[in-house]
This record gives C-alpha cells, structure tokens and sequence, in this order.
C-alpha cells in the first residue's frame, strides 16, 4: 500500500514521501481503516520540521497525518460497534510515534480513537472537521467553559480551529468577534460571527474586554491576556517558545491565567462532534483538496498561511 512518510527533518518538498509498505493489521482491539482523506495540520508540520523529537523520536520513516476519515476494512479481536464497510473518522496519537498515519491508504488505530463519521458527510468534509472540530470543543466547552451570553474573542479566526470556534461559540450562545483578515469577513460572519475585525488594522489595546478568548496563533499572548474581563478566561491552541513562555508567566502572576492543551479526542469527543455537525450547529470549511500525490504541495500552502479552513488531501483506494 502507499503511505507518506517523512525520511528526515526538513522541508516538505525534501523530506515527504509516498513509500511502498506492508499494510497493517489490526491487534485486539485496533481497528484498520481504509483511509479516503486527512487533513494537514500544525502538527504534522512540526513533527516534519523536527520540533517534536521527543515525540516522533528519530528513527526514520515518521508516519504523516494526524487525522483520517474512511471505512472499515477490518477489526481485532474485543472490538465491538464497527462492522467492515462502516463510515468512521478518528485521530492516530499524537503523542506517539507511527512509521504509518492518516495519510496512508490503510492506517491502524485503537478503537478507542475513532467514531462513526456524521452521514451527512463526505470523507473529505469529515477529515476537515476531526482536529478542527475537536480541538474547538475542547477549548470552548471543557477549558473554558464558555457560557451563553459572554463575550468571546477567536483570533486567527479564519484558519480550521478559529472557523470551527466560531461557530461552536455562536452555538453555545457566546457574542463572538473574530479576528482575521478583512477579506474573510463574509464568510466569518456567515458561520456566526457577530463582529469581525481585520488583524492587520486593529491591536490588542482597542478591542475587549472580552469574558472569553480563543486563540490559534500564538503570538502577543501577554497582550490579549491584558484584554479579559474580571473572571475571563483563555485558552490558546498556537503552541511556540514565545507562547509557552506566556502560558508560564499568567500561571504566576495573576487571576486570568492562559491556558492550553494538546487536543487528543476519543470516542465521546468524536461523537459530541459528529453530533453538532449533523445538527448544522459546525459545517466544514475547505480551502482546497489535493490528491495524495501533492501532499507536498499542500504542506507548502499551509505554511504560507492565508488559510481558510482546511486543507484536505485525497487517498486513492487500493485493494492491496
């Protein structure tokens, strides 16, 4: 079967490519999936990049993609709930190493880490909305605990979690002002912005006070945390040296502590996440497709950045 894989750190261009590899089977418990999208994400650029050595390890070839979505083509023994043929989505660990992953056309996962997809649908929907979708629940539901009336702040609002937090903060009944570029507005406002603010034109000191914010990118951090309400609450998602340090500093000095996490859904979260999206309350955005073949390419745009929403790539299906 075909996987991409990276051979070294490095460029996407130098170091990603699409090998010939055994196709895996499932142990008990595990189940296999025939893989037919993954998103790009932050993390498998890093992960290529070499910033996460003490996660991916440095034995070589590091499995790429995070996520996947497509059917099941076989289960181990214990697993219950998935027959062959079923439409799922899900997450390989990130905090693990895999020599195979999303981007794969059949990857291996615990079946613990994968749901029924939303049968409303497509795969290539679904694999835009498993990390986004997640990752925006978690920060708003679970770490700050967003409450229905408060005022929220999505900065980097146009990329996959800021799309997807705009839309899971209007649901909750949050008033959401995202910030991002001006010509993203339409459509922010379209997913349930109530306000939308060009990043390039407006700092930090001419906005707020806001009970809650989001944030994708991981700069300033000190700076809008100086723009929370007595009792706000935020949460950042842009993991980098500057950031951590931020994150560091509001645990010691201060009420209104920054707070953070690495998203790492199982079953329930998948499933809370299916549900809003089969509900309409969160609905993909995609800047483009790319076929397995360009994976490369669509690593390169999205270190670019001017994304909206996600990138997806497509996998070709195989019988082997």
């Amino acid at each position: 079967m075909k996987a991409v894989q990276i051979t070294s750190f490095g460029t996407a261009a130098d170091v990603l490519r699409i090998n010939d590899v055994e196709r895996p089977a499932p142990g008990a418990g595990e189940v296999l999936v025939s893989v037919e999208a993954s998103s790009v994400n932050g993390h498998d650029v890093i992960v290529r990049a070499g910033e996460l050595k003490m996660v991916s390890g440095r034995r070589f070839p590091i499995g790429v993609g995070l996520d996947f979505a497509g059917t099941v083509a076989a289960t181990g023994a214990g697993v219950a709930g998935y027959r062959v043929g079923d439409r799922v989505w899900g997450m390989v660990h990130p905090r693990q190493r895999h020599s195979v992953a999303g981007a794969a056309e059949y990857v291996v996962v615990s079946a613990d880490r994968i749901a029924h997809a939303p049968a409303d649908l497509s795969s290539v929907e679904a694999a835009s909305l498993v990390v986004a979708g997640s990752t925006a629940l978690i920060a708003l539901r679970d770490s700050v605990r967003l409450v229905s009336g408060e005022r929220v702040l999505v900065r980097g609002a146009a990329g996959g979690v800021g799309t997807a937090a705009v839309q899971l903060a209007h649901a909750m009944g949050g008033h959401v002002t995202a910030l991002a570029r001006d010509r993203h507005a339409e459509l922010l406002t379209d997913l349930g912005a109530d306000e939308v603010l060009d990043y390039g034109s407006t700092t930090s000191d001419q906005i707020g006070p806001f009970d809650v914010i989001v944030d994708t990118v991981g700069s300033e951090l000190h700076c809008y945390r100086g723009r929370l309400a007595k009792g706000g609450r935020m949460v950042t998602v842009g993991l980098s040296p500057s950031a951590l340090a931020a994150i560091a500093a509001s645990s010691v000095h201060g009420s209104r502590r920054i707070r953070t996490f690495s998203a790492n859904p199982e079953t329930p979260v998948l499933r809370d996440v299916a549900d809003l999206a089969t509900s309409g309350a969160l609905r993909p955005v995609i800047d483009r497709v790319y076929p397995l073949a360009d994976i490369a390419a669509a690593h390169q745009a999205f270190e670019r950045g001017g994304v909206v929403g996600k990138h997806v790539v497509t996998v070709p299906r195989s019988s082997v």
